[in-house]
């Protein structure tokens, strides 16, 4: 089985070319963020045709997070329990479209994946970076009690994690630093490490480390030529699915042309469970 991760930067404008990476790479799995559209417009047609189910959760311009899967999908959820509410400027807070999970695969070979959107901190004294830290804090709370009730659990973490945890994953650690930019603060770093500390295993990064390996080029300033990128999407696995990792790959190919996404695809392709 292969699944991905690709945060598409609005999925309607970019419809043509999530059909052609899908036929193109064909992966079984893909886990979605930024869709920027609601329900009634997202192009379920497009999934349809390409035998994919498909499980969304938008309800504004902003934000949006899906599942689709040829391999089956069940048990759809969408928000994780707890999961932080925010609003300001006297808007009533709200669960933002961020987090959506579905069960795919069969037997043994089942695993549950989850499709994550963690809010951007902004500004290291910005409201939504209190709101960002104490997101992913619940996140690992449940994700953790997840997999301390079933060590063999089966659950992939994947998405745009809005965090760069290592300073390789920056094209210039020390103008981030003195700058003041957000994504690689203690903080943030500290609130990913707990997944890793929690069981979670990056499956990419040994399979591609860095420094230069980046999933994001930012449109502006001609990051992507120059190659100043960020490594932010990532697929965090629990032990038992870790271990039935063949292989990973960050499709950089994708990045490129015409109406890309400023996000690359992660894939990863899985064997056999252990014991199937």
């Amino acid at each position: 089985m292969k699944i991905a991760t690709w945060n598409v930067n609005s999925l309607r404008a970019r419809a043509d070319r999530v059909e052609a990476w899908l036929d193109r790479s064909d992966v079984d799995v893909l886990a979605i963020q930024e869709t920027k559209c609601k329900d009634e417009n997202f192009p379920w047609e497009l999934f349809e045709r390409m035998d994919f189910e498909v499980a969304h959760f938008g309800f504004s311009q902003w934000n949006g997070v899906a599942i689709a899967s040829r391999v089956g999908l069940a048990d759809v959820e969408r928000t994780f329990v707890g999961q932080p509410e925010f609003g300001k400027g006297g808007v009533d807070p709200v669960q933002e479209a961020r987090a959506i999970a579905a069960t795919v695969g069969e037997g043994a070979d089942a695993l549950r994946i989850w499709s994550l959107y963690v809010p951007n901190g902004r500004g290291l004294e910005d409201e939504h970076m209190a709101y960002k830290l104490h997101w992913l804090d619940v996140l690992r709370e449940r994700a953790a009690g997840a997999l301390a009730e079933d060590p063999g659990l089966r659950l992939a973490l994947t998405g745009d994690w809005n965090i760069a945890p290592q300073d390789e994953d920056v094209w210039d650690i020390e103008l981030f630093r003195r700058e003041g930019f957000t994504h690689v603060s203690p903080g943030e770093r500290a609130a990913f490490h707990a997944f890793e500390e929690a069981g979670f295993q990056d499956v990419v990064r040994p399979r591609h480390p860095g420094p230069g390996v980046y999933t994001y080029w930012d449109y502006k300033q001609l990051r992507f030529p120059k190659r100043e990128g960020m490594r932010i999407d990532f697929v965090l696995a629990s032990p038992a699915l870790a271990d039935s990792v063949t292989d990973a790959w960050i499709d950089r190919e994708e990045r490129k042309g015409k109406g890309a996404s400023d996000h690359a695809p992660v894939v990863v392709e899985l064997g056999p469970a252990a014991g199937a």
